[in-house]
């Protein structure tokens, strides 16, 4: 599907939000990040009139069909969206949404014909496409949607977060709290675990992924004391995934996972819920960790922050993470298999 040489699709995620600029601010470090080949699918007018604002003088470039990588040291490149964007810094319009949701469907397109090695999606804002009509929890499902359109076999997408100290799963996500305990299921749990393996094994050249499975309850329930979850639900899959091979662990206390002597007796950590996977991952490493999509037939990343409305349009805002999205998706889209992202 991927040509090794073909450039990262980046989506622009909620033109309100600092996806314009981080991207922005991405391009201006291409010579000192050693950042790969990429192009922007964007509103190039509010792409030029973000940079103005910022006070950044850069070079645009429209590529259709994409051809990059002989220009990007020169311009920024940008495959322009029919969508207008409503330039806004701060305040996001439900008008973006039909422009938020074609960048991404052009990003999944471009990657199935060849066009592009990778994805590397910028932050959007649920509620604005929420409004607007959007169906989806959010980015994640999206995907999964569009890949099980574009393959006819079903997709399950698992997120990942991957710091340089750390990488954490959450197999409940984009839910209520209140709705994780009824949501969690010992085949969900399997099923997150195999696919997590899997790509550990295919896409980060782990040989043998060490996977800790955390519990779900305070002190993973203490046998029953603080709720049954663990030793009925959680348990039976880590027994299960032991049986097909899978190096799985636990159920482990949250509490007690996270600290460095712990860290080092695993390769990524299986999280029952939302909070639980990503509060450790973006405390250790906020600007460096980046959110991994699992489970889709091509190479997904993204920032670890969101839309960060309150700071848009400011020129303060850190494009580190979006510099370690773009690196890691291109050394996990250089072969598909790639040891060395490990």
């Amino acid at each position: 599907m991927h040509s090794t040489r073909a450039p990262l699709a980046v989506s622009i995620g909620d033109p309100s939000g600092i996806g314009p600029e981080i991207a922005i601010a991405a391009w201006l470090r291409r010579f000192d990040a050693d950042i790969p080949p990429f192009y922007l699918i964007a509103d190039p007018a509010l792409v030029a009139a973000r940079a103005r604002q910022l006070g950044k003088d850069i070079s645009l470039a429209e590529v259709n069909p994409v051809q990059v990588p002989d220009s990007f040291f020169r311009s920024l490149p940008i495959a322009p969206l029919e969508h207008r964007f409503v330039d806004s810094p701060g305040r996001p319009d439900k008008a973006n949404a039909s422009g938020i949701v074609a960048a991404i469907d052009r990003a999944v397109a471009d990657c199935f014909s060849g066009s592009a090695a990778a994805i590397v999606t910028c932050p959007i804002a649920k509620k604005p496409l929420y409004d607007a009509g959007f169906r989806f929890p959010g980015h994640t499902e999206y995907l999964a949607h569009l890949a099980t359109q574009h393959t006819g076999n079903p997709v399950m997408p698992v997120m990942m977060l991957a710091g340089p100290e750390l990488r954490t799963v959450p197999v409940t996500i984009h839910i209520a709290l209140s709705d994780v305990p009824k949501t969690l299921t010992t085949d969900l749990i399997v099923e997150t675990a195999r696919i997590t393996d899997r790509d550990m094994r295919e896409r980060f050249g782990m040989a043998r992924p060490r996977l800790a499975i955390s519990g779900l309850n305070p002190h993973a329930g203490e046998d029953g004391a603080m709720g049954t979850e663990d030793r009925d639900v959680v348990a039976p899959a880590i027994s299960a995934l032991q049986a097909e091979g899978i190096d799985a662990f636990g159920p482990l206390p949250a509490d007690t996972m996270f600290h460095a002597s712990a860290r080092a007796r695993y390769d990524v950590a299986l999280c029952m819920y939302h909070d639980q996977a990503l509060i450790p991952a973006k405390a250790l490493a906020f600007e460096e960790a980046v959110n991994v999509t699992l489970g889709l037939p091509f190479v997904r990343t993204s920032p670890d922050h969101g839309t960060a409305f309150d700071i848009a349009g400011k020129g303060v805002a850190s494009p580190d993470s979006l510099i370690a999205a773009l690196k890691l998706a291109g050394k996990l889209a250089a072969t598909g298999k790639s040891a060395e992202a490990a």
